[in-house]
């Protein structure tokens, strides 16, 4: 998920709670705090702009720049699996 998938509505929703928690006299300062809240928010929700597993000083993005650059070919992620520590496991055979 890049930055533009993300709906606006959901954006629209981070603001306001960013605006809930920030009750700031300073219309300029409200606005960066919540630019800044945004970038963060940004950073955990799309796959691109995360923290790359093997390097965490590189995003995804930068990595799979890195590669295009190195193998002259274009790279795209066109799906991928999100997988969490501790999930349950369904077993789909049936119990006799």
């Amino acid at each position: 998920m890049k930055r533009e998938d993300v709906p606006a509505v959901v954006i629209d929703g981070e603001k306001e709670i960013y605006r809930a928690q920030v009750r700031t006299s300073r219309r300029q300062r409200v606005e960066n705090i919540i630019k800044g809240k945004l970038e963060k928010f940004y950073s955990t929700v799309c796959l691109l702009e995360q923290p790359f597993v093997k390097n965490p000083e590189v995003s995804i993005k930068d990595h799979i720049t890195a590669k295009i650059a190195q193998l002259g070919e274009n790279i795209v992620i066109r799906r991928f699996t999100r997988w969490q520590l501790g999930e349950e496991v369904l077993d789909s055979t049936p119990t006799t």
